[in-house]
């Protein structure tokens, strides 16, 4: 699939976040909903048109792991881009073994992350 025009739902609590984001990924061709909680994004249609989730690690009620996993519970494989303030590699190592596509550490370059789109978007 071709990454132009592939919707990336952007989840995270972080207000900035969800507001500096779209206009990069516009400029990169995408489209873009975003959400605050990931229970939003559960409760959205947008899970059915998701190519991409950008995700927060950390976020109160549900985390993205925790949000992964439902995902998963549902039959819905939408690959993962995770977003952290947390500098472990550890964790970094784990969230990719489960599944995820990258973990980028913020503050994380433009191109970091337009690479992590890229191989999430492509993904068989």
């Amino acid at each position: 699939m071709k990454p132009a025009g592939a919707l990336v739902s952007v989840v995270d609590d972080d207000k900035s976040v969800r507001e500096s984001l779209p206009d990069l990924l516009k400029e990169l061709g995408f489209r873009v909903d975003t959400f605050a909680s990931a229970t939003e994004f559960l409760a959205s249609d947008s899970i059915h048109e998701t190519k991409c989730l950008v995700l927060d690690v950390t976020m109160p009620v549900m985390t993205g792991p925790e949000l992964q996993e439902e995902l998963a519970r549902r039959g819905q494989e939408i690959p993962i881009v995770y977003i952290t303030a947390q500098r472990s590699s550890a964790m970094r190592l784990r969230l990719i073994e489960q599944g995820a596509v990258e973990c980028l550490f913020k503050p994380f370059s433009d191109r970091a992350l337009h690479e992590a789109l890229q191989l999430a978007v492509c993904k068989p």
